[in-house]
């Protein structure tokens, strides 16, 4: 009996330990919520202490902190870059990177500005990539040339925790001069490949004359039956088909047979 008071006693003292000292304890507890697509960094008197993934998180101690880094797929436009072509063409270009944040910890502690990194790492090879090319490879091979960019810039900042998913030359601003020019020589090239079709239509018209002419003088009797289509043809659409025959000449006009028309003088 005595120990029944005695543990009924000590449970009563605990629980009014506890229910009275709650909101002291409570700021012992921490809850920590981590977004849907973010990632926390929970910091302990300002030194890292481990990496939180999505969800809820209770620790129990003081002086506790969380910093949070977003780790969804992320774009930015790298602005006009004064750039010097390989044939020494100035010009403009401007990249569109993709990327995203595959360490945390590393993009936090790694660097002070791991955005600028990626930034100063995109205009570095945009200069580099750009002064190996031509003008003209830099206008009509951007895929080449991004795949070289994003081998380059994935480089440098997969030191930094931050991948590379693509790097895209998005526009590429010439001179006036050089812009008129190109024009020119577009035109230009356009008007040949025009002449060029003109002249193989051509050449393909008297290809089939040839052969037709060829298939006529070796068979007479098609030659005879093409001349009466013909005959039937300009009688059916009505026109005076004009037949040369030795001694003169028989228009054949609608309504009149072959044979019926007069011939008249030889002129």
């Amino acid at each position: 009996m005595n120990n029944d008071i005695i543990n009924i006693t000590v449970i009563a003292f605990a629980i009014g330990v506890i229910i009275i000292g709650r909101p002291w304890l409570l700021k012992f507890r921490h809850v920590f919520l981590v977004p849907e697509g973010c990632a926390g960094l929970l910091y302990k008197k300002g030194k890292f202490v481990e990496v939180l993934r999505t969800g809820e998180h209770i620790r129990w101690g003081r002086k506790y902190s969380l910093g949070v880094n977003d780790l969804r797929k992320t774009s930015v436009l790298v602005a006009g870059q004064e750039v010097l072509s390989a044939d020494n063409v100035g010009l403009k270009a401007s990249l569109f990177v993709t990327y995203q944040v595959v360490d945390p910890a590393k993009a936090a502690h790694e660097t002070q500005n791991w955005r600028g990194d990626l930034y100063n790492a995109a205009q570095v090879a945009l200069r580099a990539v750009a002064g190996g090319a031509t003008i003209e490879a830099l206008l009509g091979q951007r895929l080449d040339l991004g795949a070289q960019l994003l081998a380059r810039v994935k480089f440098d900042t997969e030191k930094i925790g931050v991948t590379i998913l693509a790097v895209e030359i998005r526009d590429v601003s010439l001179p006036n001069d050089l812009k008129r020019a190109f024009s020119d020589v577009l035109k230009a090239k356009q008007e040949g490949q025009a002449a060029l079709e003109r002249a193989r239509g051509e050449s393909a018209a008297l290809r089939n004359l040839a052969n037709a002419a060829r298939v006529l003088e070796g068979n007479p009797a098609l030659m005879n039956l093409r001349l009466m289509q013909s005959l039937a043809t300009a009688q059916n659409a009505g026109n005076t088909f004009v037949l040369g025959v030795p001694g003169g000449f028989v228009p054949l006009k609608p309504g009149n047979k072959a044979g019926n028309g007069k011939p008249s003088d030889a002129s």
